[in-house]
């Protein structure tokens, strides 16, 4: 086969995929679309839940193994689309649908890549293709389920959208409930312990306090008070206040430390994490994939946004067709143009392992 026809095997596997509702924890019917196609081209596939994968052929336990990655599954459609969010729509460049650009480009060009390889095998390295669920929500049931089922993995890269330039660092995430108690009262009479009035030095410290250390690529940690819920109605002293405040991390400070630094500075709210498991990553500028991305005109940065990354024991980069600034929005779509340009590099990126 030539690159055109993996390309274009690429935008067919990516229009069916549109085609199949996989809103997360709903992907069974997605992944039996997957598993299927990669039966057919002969990549002997692997399923646990909706995670579905391959191994190159030439495993060999002695040598490094490199992942490609992406997930398979959406968010919801917003109820702004101006088109039918589950059928793909090829307009000039640009093929329209639900999840075409987070990160079904980055899917299906990984796996014409993952096929090239199969037949032509890598000489230094073993290779693994993965498709994963539940990537959207972190589920339990996404990569965390099946990367204990791989060979051990030595680094990834991840498909996701980047516009095809290497995300070295990613912020982690975590998500922190607040709770303040009072005592209610008649809000007529000096009764009670007001719960806002309480909660109001601590969420003023939340707003202000900056983080030390700055990361050249993710910049600062950073954190918001996203939601506040208190009272029940106007003549009542509230005598409970529960806010979220949702933490970014940079590659400095770890989820753990940053929850007992916060709860140290509260002085009458109550904080719960609501989990530590979302870390920030990163992978050594000089690893030899991002040297050679380098060597390819790419540019390195730090990404914002969380992925399944933030799930992987082992050094990990994004790289991915469309843009990140097109996922979760209305009318999503990815250029045709942007899949066959990720096939390219991908396999350029790859030459460095034969």
């Amino acid at each position: 086969m030539n690159a055109k026809q993996y390309i274009d095997d690429a935008v067919q596997l990516l229009q069916r995929l549109i085609a199949t509702p996989r809103v997360s924890r709903d992907e069974t019917l997605a992944a039996d679309v997957l598993f299927s196609q990669m039966d057919q081209w002969g990549l002997c596939p692997k399923r646990e839940g909706n995670n579905v994968w391959a191994v190159a052929p030439g495993f060999d336990d002695k040598r490094p193994t490199l992942l490609l990655n992406a997930h398979i599954d959406t968010v919801k459609p917003v109820a702004t689309w101006t088109r039918q969010p589950f059928q793909p729509t090829v307009e000039g460049d640009r093929l329209y649908g639900l999840g075409a650009n987070d990160c079904g480009g980055g899917l299906v060009a990984l796996l014409q890549v993952f096929r090239m390889v199969c037949a032509s095998p890598l000489s230094s390295c073993n290779l693994v293709y993965l498709a994963s669920c539940e990537e959207e929500v972190s589920g339990s049931n996404g990569i965390v389920r099946a990367l204990p089922l791989l060979p051990p993995v030595d680094v990834a890269i991840v498909g996701e959208p980047t516009g095809m330039q290497p995300a070295i660092a990613e912020k982690g995430l975590m998500v922190i409930d607040g709770y303040a108690q009072g005592v209610s009262g008649h809000a007529a009479r000096e009764e009670g312990v007001n719960a806002i009035y309480l909660a109001l030095d601590d969420l003023l410290w939340l707003r202000d306090y900056r983080f030390e250390k700055l990361s050249p690529l993710l910049g600062p940690t950073k954190m918001q008070v996203t939601v506040v819920e208190a009272g029940t109605q106007h003549n009542v002293v509230p005598d409970r206040l529960h806010f979220v405040v949702d933490v970014r991390t940079n590659e400095y400070y770890a989820n753990e430390q940053v929850y007992q630094f916060l709860c140290q500075h509260m002085k009458h709210c109550r904080l719960e994490a609501r989990s530590f498991r979302l870390h920030s990553s990163c992978i050594d500028e000089n690893h030899p994939l991002i040297r050679r991305c380098v060597e390819m005109g790419l540019t390195p940065f730090g990404s914002p946004t969380l992925s399944d990354q933030a799930l992987m024991p082992f050094p990990s980069f994004k790289l991915g067709p469309g843009q990140s600034s097109r996922s979760h929005s209305a009318d999503e779509y990815i250029c045709l143009s942007e899949i066959a340009d990720a096939v390219q590099k991908y396999e350029a990126l790859l030459t460095i392992l034969r």
